[in-house]
């Protein structure tokens, strides 16, 4: 398997529902099982075909809102983790590979998060690397350990045989049908980028297409996009992202920095979908649907959409809001997600405008970043339309008027109106 295959199974960008926003470190197989059903049901046909469960799977006992002091996950005789059976039964026999032939079943991709580096109970036990000839303690590097998260030690790559301890996990998630690796603490500066190089190299030799996204982007700079295409398919422009309109509105800066260097197989991530039902058991906040109001999950929706980001839901799908699910399930908005290239044109206090080149027409998205509803003029010069006669609203579906080489809209309050012009 080569790393182009790799690039071709994210030729798109991904999109799906990760556990996290709503379960944290605590989602259990029924839940997972509940999220891919649904999502087969009502989204597979738009184009939601991957399902991901998030941090911790390991963990028989993890801390419902905060990750306890000391890890204590499932591992196998060589030191790599194991679900655990209390928290999905179908993995009794050490494998996620029922799971995972149950979310392949319905048509859809699975996927699993990872930290990068080895299990400090590995460590402690000096167990044995797979075709490393060499243990745990000897390959762990104990001074660059996650600074949030207690699971593991990074991993010396220095010293023989420490390849052979990424080489063997991801053959193990290869055997269990596993497609899509969230790769965990590798994008907090200093970017981890010699752990990076190990895993992707990792994936190229397990004979599966795995699709390696890379997390959290806090503060990542453009200087690491060379490494970025070559090691992973998508990668975070941002630390969590929730249902803030204050976090959704400092969004606007990164994605207009990211979008021009989006390509097939390549994609800077401006991270989950806070949105549904979320906090049931996660990490950050209260049990709540999400606060940001439907014209901000509008404008967020259109913003991820047209920068190409990938698409990961993180709300409790069966529970999501009838307003909301319709927000997911617009062809003609996912369909930006393939767009030619996009870019921000004008920035002017409240009023941010970006253009997306399609196939035959133009996209353009007005958004209104003020609290109050506003009637807006955009003139087709200043967005590089000029001659387009014709416009509609993607979002309502409404024939919108072009005078006079201009569009007059009204947009709600830090709301959205998307138009397609012909």
């Amino acid at each position: 398997m080569t790393t182009s295959a790799r690039k071709q199974a994210a030729a798109r960008p991904p999109m799906g529902w990760n556990s996290w926003d709503c379960f944290g470190g605590s989602v259990t197989e029924d839940e997972v099982v509940a999220n891919a059903e649904f999502m087969a049901a009502e989204l597979k046909a738009f184009g939601w075909d991957t399902v991901v469960v998030d941090i911790q799977w390991y963990e028989p006992d993890p801390g419902e809102h905060h990750y306890n002091d000391v890890a204590d996950p499932v591992l196998d005789a060589w030191g790599r983790q194991l679900p655990a059976p209390n928290r999905f039964p179908s993995a009794a026999d050490g494998s996620f590979k029922a799971l995972a032939d149950r979310v392949h079943s319905l048509g859809l991709k699975f996927g699993v998060h990872m930290m990068r580096g080895i299990p400090k109970k590995a460590v402690e036990l000096d167990l044995p690397v797979l075709g490393g000839g060499t243990t745990a303690a000897q390959i762990a590097d104990r001074e660059n350990a996650c600074t949030w998260n207690p699971d593991n030690y990074g991993i010396d790559h220095s010293v023989p045989g420490a390849q052979a301890y990424y080489d063997s996990q991801v053959a193990q998630f290869a055997e269990w049908g596993v497609d899509f690796i969230k790769l965990d603490d590798v994008l907090h500066p200093p970017t981890q980028s010699t752990e990076i190089a190990a895993y992707s190299r990792a994936i190229d030799a397990c004979g599966r297409p795995i699709v390696l996204s890379l997390s959290p982007g806090k503060a990542l700079s453009l200087a690491h996009l060379d490494a970025l295409r070559e090691y992973s398919e998508m990668w975070r422009i941002s630390d969590d992202l929730w249902d803030d309109w204050h976090a959704l509105h400092e969004m606007f800066q990164r994605a207009a920095r990211w979008a021009p260097h989006q390509v097939p197989g390549a994609w800077g991530d401006a991270d989950m979908l806070p949105l549904g039902r979320i906090g049931i058991r996660a990490h950050v906040g209260e049990p709540r649907f999400a606060r940001l109001t439907i014209e901000e999950q509008r404008t967020m929706l259109t913003l991820w959409c047209v920068m190409r980001s990938p698409l990961m839901f993180g709300g409790h799908l069966p529970d999501t809001p009838a307003d909301t699910l319709e927000l997911l399930r617009n062809p003609e908005v996912l369909a930006l997600l393939e767009n030619k290239g996009s870019r921000e044109v004008v920035r002017d206090h409240s009023l941010v405008v970006w253009t997306a080149d399609l196939d035959d027409a133009d996209a353009v998205a007005v958004f209104w970043l003020g609290d109050e509803d506003a009637d807006l003029e955009v003139h087709l010069d200043d967005v590089g339309a000029a001659g387009r006669t014709g416009a509609r609203d993607l979002w309502s579906g409404a024939e919108v008027p072009v005078e006079d080489g201009r569009v007059r809209v009204r947009v709600p309050a830090h709301g959205t109106r998307l138009l397609r012009l012909t």
